[in-house]
């Protein structure tokens, strides 16, 4: 499989294959409409919530949406002013469902992400009861060192720019391991697998998405 490339179907079995093998509960998508009618479906309207800071996840409109229909949500993307935005964070970790995106994932499924304050990888990790990861295809990449690569030279600087940072990697396009106070690669974690059955699902989806 190249970088970048729709996968086949021997692909995705293989990828759902290895998945399952790290007890991670792996779905594929055609488009993201799907995904996320799939992700509504499975959360009840009594559920709390956590929301990870994604682009894909904005463009779905899935804060909205659960909330429109009731359900609580966390999403630090809607505070109003940075106490907020910690609160928030906090309580995402104690909900029901946390539903975030993803920097990248290898054929082999380990899970790679790069956070700055580290909310996000904290709650896929532990706190809430299940956690759905929605990734595009575009963050599906052969092998856990190009996964890393894609990880600090690709999605980070996209995503120090996205925040209003301004580390060497945003002009530069690659990463140099600086010590800039306005890094946002602070913390770089590699899901190897879970140790409780069915709180991981990730939602691969065909269609490229995100950074």
């Amino acid at each position: 499989m190249k970088r970048g490339t729709l996968m086949n179907q021997e692909n995705v079995e293989v990828l759902l294959k290895n998945l399952a093998d790290r007890n991670i509960e792996g779905y594929w998508f055609e488009d993201f409409a799907t995904a996320k009618s799939k992700i509504m479906s499975m959360i009840s309207i009594k559920d709390s919530v956590g929301i990870g800071n994604s682009i894909t996840l904005k463009n779905m409109n899935l804060s909205y949406e659960l909330s429109e229909r009731g359900n609580l949500v966390y999403d630090k993307t809607l505070a109003n002013n940075k106490e907020e935005v910690r609160e928030l964070k906090r309580k995402a970790l104690l909900t029901d469902w946390y539903v975030t995106g993803s920097n990248a994932i290898s054929m082999d499924g380990h899970i790679v992400n790069m956070d700055h304050s580290g909310n996000r990888v904290a709650a896929m990790l532990y706190g809430p009861k299940y956690v759905i990861i929605v990734i595009g295809i575009n963050k599906v990449i052969q092998t856990l060192d190009e996964a890393i690569y894609r990880v600090r030279n690709i999605a980070s600087p996209k995503n120090a720019k996205r925040a209003g940072m301004n580390p060497p990697c945003v002009d530069l396009e690659k990463c140099i391991d600086c010590r800039s106070p306005e890094r946002v690669c602070n913390n770089l974690v590699i899901i190897e697998g879970q140790y409780e059955k069915k709180r991981m699902k990730v939602f691969i989806i065909n269609e490229k998405d995100g950074f």
